[in-house]
């Protein structure tokens, strides 16, 4: 789970205005800050099958987010990348 401080502070950064929730940016960074955190917590508990589950669902609709955005807007896409730091 994200805390209340963290979320925010990523809609804050990522959105396009305040009040930003549903945006593709706002969207694809809550994704990955919950693959970043469900990462560590398999590390841990490698026979965590269900977390797993859990954690490939969240990257495969992260994946369709940054499909649909570098359809619709290419310089966001490539934006939203860079400042998360998703390609190497």
């Amino acid at each position: 789970m994200i805390q209340k401080t963290t979320k925010a502070k990523l809609m804050k950064d990522n959105g396009m205005h305040a009040k930003d929730t549903g945006s593709a940016e706002v969207q694809i960074a809550l994704f990955t800050e919950k693959i970043k955190e469900l990462t560590d917590h398999l590390k841990t508990h490698k026979k965590d099958n269900h977390s797993r589950r859990g954690l490939l669902a969240m990257v495969s609709k992260r994946r369709r987010l940054l499909d649909y955005l570098s359809k619709k807007d290419h310089k966001r896409y490539e934006a939203i990348v860079k400042k998360l730091g998703l390609r190497k």
